[in-house]
């Protein structure tokens, strides 16, 4: 089993920056990815970023491009999302997620990802 722990949501003004953490911890060698996503009441849980453990490749949804950075820290297990320049259509519960996903095109989607975290709570006021 793998539990991921997120941190770093709460309430930002329009334009402003907020930094996600995931913490993952317990059997992570079982996993070579990790995800964020987001879910608004209604909707799907759609994805937002993606990074491999090994090499750090990485894959972005086209509505946080050039706004929001994933990186990692392999020593701490630990993977980030730097999210600049929000926008109140950001508004959402971000929960990340970890997985053994196979080629580049699985980062998407969410059924290839085995843990997902609780979720924290991103609010963008305009």
């Amino acid at each position: 089993q793998v539990q991921l722990v997120e941190s770093g949501g709460g309430l930002v003004q329009a334009g402003g920056s907020l930094r996600l953490s995931c913490a993952a911890s317990g059997r992570t060698s079982s996993t070579n990815a990790m995800g964020w996503f987001r879910r608004t009441p209604g909707k799907e849980r759609e994805f937002v970023a993606a990074i491999r453990w090994s090499g750090g490749s990485t894959a972005y949804a086209d509505s946080v491009k050039g706004r929001f950075t994933i990186s990692r820290d392999n020593a701490k297990n630990t993977v980030f999302l730097q999210m600049n320049n929000l926008k109140p259509e950001d508004t959402a519960v971000y929960y990340c997620a970890a997985g053994l996903l196979g080629s580049f095109s699985s980062y998407y989607n969410n059924q290839n990802y085995n843990y997902w975290g609780q979720g924290t709570q991103v609010t963008v006021s305009s």
